[in-house]
């Protein structure tokens, strides 16, 4: 298959970051295939996420619903999956669920109960991340650790909705060992809280990490990874 420069250059960034996923997860006692990577195309057209698709990365990110309904509708037929990354509202839910195959970001009850209406009417079932503010900063959504485990008793509650782990942000501008500990702080909550979960509560996923930060991430366990612009440096 002949490659086009864009994707030539989408291919060689794919693989540069996938051997620093490799590093990260061999440091931390793990195999690159423990680790999932997401692109984020928040920055970057429906073209070019069709390109880096082509290139070899099938999991797409988005943080805003509109633009993620616009790319799977650009990229329909494309053999790729979607994961809903950012903050999403109660009256965008519906068209969301349809499209993704995990939504990183549940961080109320409202909403949580509102994709189990939405589910329950499309007769499906909706894997979610319950979106934890370890930073404490107070701009970013998400519960409290200590809203966590009170969250998941509930989870009778919502049938239709399979949680599958937590999901955090580093602080604004950490880096090294101040965003990892963030993601530790994650980690030890999934580890406190993993054998008091209700039956159908699953923790074993943890989406944490960006491009400026992911491997102090994978060394605290992340099992997904969100990376943007470490894709697409150099694309134009």
């Amino acid at each position: 298959m002949e490659f086009t420069l864009r994707q030539t250059r989408l291919k060689e960034n794919l693989a540069a970051v996938r051997e620093r996923i490799g590093r990260a997860a061999a440091s931390s006692g793990r195999t690159m295939d423990d680790v999932q990577l997401i692109a984020v195309t928040k920055y970057v057209d429906a073209a070019i996420s069709r390109d880096l698709v082509i290139a070899g990365c099938t999991d797409l990110g988005e943080s805003r619903p509109q633009q993620l309904w616009f790319k799977a509708d650009e990229l329909e037929g494309v053999d790729c999956q979607w994961h809903m990354i950012g903050h999403l509202q109660r009256n965008k839910v519906e068209r969301t669920i349809r499209l993704t195959s995990l939504v990183h970001s549940v961080d109320s009850e409202r909403l949580i109960a509102m994709i189990n209406t939405q589910a329950e009417r499309l007769g499906t079932l909706v894997d979610v991340l319950l979106e934890v503010n370890t930073s404490g900063e107070v701009e970013k959504h998400g519960l409290t650790a200590d809203e966590v485990m009170p969250f998941l008793a509930c989870s009778d509650q919502w049938p239709h909705v399979r949680v599958r782990g937590l999901m955090t942000m580093a602080a604004r501008g950490a880096v090294g060992s101040a965003a990892r500990s963030c993601f530790a702080e994650l980690r030890q909550l999934r580890d406190r809280l993993a054998g008091k979960c209700p039956a159908n509560v699953s923790l074993q996923e943890l989406s944490m990490g960006m491009s400026g930060d992911f491997e102090e991430a994978i060394l605290e366990g992340a099992t997904l990874v969100r990376i943007g612009s470490a894709l697409f440096e150099g694309v134009e």
